[in-house]
């Protein structure tokens, strides 16, 4: 039965996307937590909104508008935290209002109905098409190569930013091309489990890694297993009870979340025991 089911492209485009959206996350999103940027990625990925309304209302594809939206969004953010006297916080609060209000205004004006609207909100990994695979696969790939020749100066910027100028690495460009990565793995997720589920997709994978393990690279390794086993998962779920698989990945990855917490506790009582 199982092996029926990947004659069908949209069973397999959903599998490739759950791969690459656990490869993409579990790079990006440890990036995130180290850096404590998780209210950020919010303000990201409710001002990608923006770009989807945009792209409805012109007529062209609405992931690459919101990648659009969502990178200048980032850069945004990051320019005037820094160059302005406006807090951070402040900012990523008004582009994110901002976006959404944009998208709303342009998906009410635009003439007709927009079907799939409720795709990018909510998630639907079955609904992936060649196109999001295709993207989701190049901007892996950047992300690998990137992570890959520059690990030491991003473990430096994640951990210690002004430990990095002192030593006069690129901090800002590292920051810029970083947070242009992260707009990019959001937005590019955002059909997998939606705008208000994908900062989880960023977050859970790499909280179970970290009771386990404080090294980056681990933590890396771990979230992007424990994505895809959560992806697998979920779609085996959504597609044995019949509900949204968006929510079902989430629901996965929470329980491995609380397992994993369990076990950890467990342990740690059995050690007092022992050395009791």
């Amino acid at each position: 039965m199982l092996a029926e089911l990947f004659e069908y492209k949209f069973i397999v485009n959903s599998l490739l996307a759950g791969i690459l959206a656990s490869i993409s996350c579990g790079i990006i999103g440890t990036y995130i937590v180290t850096r404590r940027m998780v209210f950020l990625s919010g303000g990201i990925t409710h001002a990608s909104f923006g770009g989807i309304g945009i792209g409805y209302y012109f007529g062209f594809n609405p992931v690459i508008a919101a990648a659009i939206f969502a990178v200048f969004s980032a850069l945004g953010i990051e320019f005037l935290s820094k160059k302005t006297d406006v807090r951070e916080d402040s900012v990523i609060g008004i582009l994110w209002s901002l976006g959404m209000a944009i998208g709303i205004i342009f998906v009410f004006i635009t003439p007709g109905y927009a079907p799939n609207l409720m795709t990018y909100l909510f998630g639907s990994i079955l609904t992936v098409s060649t196109l999001d695979i295709i993207l989701m696969a190049i901007v892996s790939v950047v992300i690998i190569l990137i992570f890959i020749f520059f690990y030491h100066t991003i473990l430096f910027v994640a951990y210690d930013q002004e430990f990095a100028q002192t030593h006069k690495l690129p901090v800002n460009f590292i920051n810029n091309l970083l947070i242009s990565l992260v707009a990019l793995t959001i937005v590019l997720n955002i059909k997998v489990v939606g705008i208000i589920l994908v900062i989880s997709l960023l977050t859970i994978p790499q909280s179970i890694a970290n009771l386990f393990t404080n090294e980056f690279k681990n933590i890396i390794i771990i979230s992007i297993v424990i994505g895809l086993i959560g992806a697998l998962m979920g779609l085996l779920i959504s597609y044995q009870i019949n509900i949204p698989s968006g929510a079902s990945i989430i629901f996965s990855l929470v329980i491995f979340f609380i397992l994993a917490k369990m076990f950890q506790i467990i342990k740690h009582k059995i050690l007092l025991k022992i050395n009791a």
